[in-house]
């Protein structure tokens, strides 16, 4: 599984607002929904992606500078740090 990075584009003369999701496998951009905050629209534009790549699977994500990161929690794969 990859990661998946989003980040926010503003409007400009030809194009509204926007967000793109993308990871190695591809990317996408959805338009910015105003009725929603910024973490839900970062949140639809990963969901966005993930239909466009039928993956699945429980994603969790967080704010990094500039953006959002969203990653698969595989509960087979997850890890303690405790005792490191």
């Amino acid at each position: 599984m990859q990661a998946i990075e989003t980040k926010y584009f503003g409007p400009t003369n030809h194009k509204g607002a926007r967000i793109v999701a993308k990871c190695d496998a591809g990317r996408i951009f959805v338009s910015y929904d105003d009725a929603l905050g910024i973490y839900d629209n970062h949140e639809a534009a990963a969901k966005a992606l993930l239909r466009k790549l039928e993956w699945t699977g429980r994603w969790v994500g967080g704010g990094v500078a500039g953006g959002f990161v969203f990653v698969c929690a595989l509960s087979q794969d997850t890890f303690s740090a405790e005792g490191t």
